[in-house]
């Protein structure tokens, strides 16, 4: 059993392994399971977090970035991790690629992914303090199915790729840039082995379900559904973590910086886990879309 403590637990699975969720809200709101503790924290004392670290073998941070602008609770959690010993650590990616630094102009809420990323290498840069690695699956695969709500503990939201609409949009001339998609369902299990891995984490660690370009995608879609694909008026944008200002505010620059990130390959990841867990079979992008769509549009 592996002890695992998860920094922004939300909608958490007890299994075979002990996990201490760390939440802001009052722990009797969320379900009580097996081998689940759920802690109250306030991410601001920090020897309150590391009595609360001590004695767990990895921590995976789950708290948006755009919520820690200034990395304040991002280098917080990491120093306590360090402190309690912990032996390694996942910052909050669970997104882009290695390209977000090339595109980061268009996705500036990301800023603090590469903040993190930094300063995980200065820590580590004399000798290694936390064994790290940085969980990048690119775009879900869920958000093919939008609206369809398959999973408890994934909000289903809008995408430049919305099945639904027969819609497919990209930056004219990135057509055939390649784009990750992995399922969620996928990702946890990856992030499951790489827990019980007894080898040594890769720094960068791409989990890559599905490479597609848009123009594959939008084959894939005609060919499944039976229906062409149009361009559309892109929604505004929602998501439990954001405002009705914020949903505003960040409509017209949000949809932009996807569109063109992804022209820049930000949301291309690499294989470093694959490779790792070769046997694993991930959810395909037109296996998915026959299971949630079919030919029903």
């Amino acid at each position: 059993m592996v002890k695992v403590g998860i920094a922004g637990a939300g909608s958490v699975e007890g299994g075979q392994h002990e996990i201490v969720a760390l939440v802001r809200k009052d722990p009797a709101n969320y379900p009580q399971q097996p081998n689940v503790n759920w802690i109250q924290i306030s991410y601001e004392d920090k020897s309150e977090l590391v009595k609360h670290l001590r004695g767990v073998d990895v921590v995976l941070n789950f708290i948006v970035v755009n919520e820690d602008a200034e990395n304040t609770v991002g280098k917080f959690v990491i120093d306590a991790a360090v402190a309690a010993g912990v032996k390694r650590y996942a910052p909050s990616e669970w997104a882009t690629g290695q390209k977000l630094r090339d595109a980061i102009d268009s996705l500036g809420f990301y800023r603090s992914k590469l903040a993190i990323q930094e300063y995980l290498e200065e820590i580590n840069k004399d000798r290694k303090v936390i064994e790290y690695t940085l969980f990048q699956p690119g775009i879900f695969l869920d958000y093919l199915g939008h609206p369809h709500k398959r999973l408890k503990y994934l909000y289903s939201m809008d995408s430049p790729w919305l099945v639904r609409e027969n819609r497919i949009v990209s930056v004219k001339g990135s057509e055939d840039k390649p784009l990750t998609f992995t399922a969620a369902r996928d990702i946890g299990r990856i992030v499951r082995r790489a827990i019980e891995y007894e080898g040594e984490w890769p720094r960068i660690g791409g989990i890559m379900g599905n490479q597609v370009t848009p123009r594959q995608l939008k084959q894939i879609v005609q060919r499944v559904t039976e229906a062409g694909v149009l361009a559309v008026d892109l929604p505004v944008m929602a998501h439990p973590a954001m405002t009705d200002e914020m949903r505003t505010v960040y409509h017209v620059p949000l949809w932009v910086g996807m569109l063109r990130s992804t022209a820049l390959g930000a949301w291309t990841v690499s294989d470093e886990w694959n490779k790792i867990f070769p046997d694993y079979k991930f959810v395909a992008v037109e296996d998915y879309i026959k299971e949630v769509w079919g030919k029903q549009k």
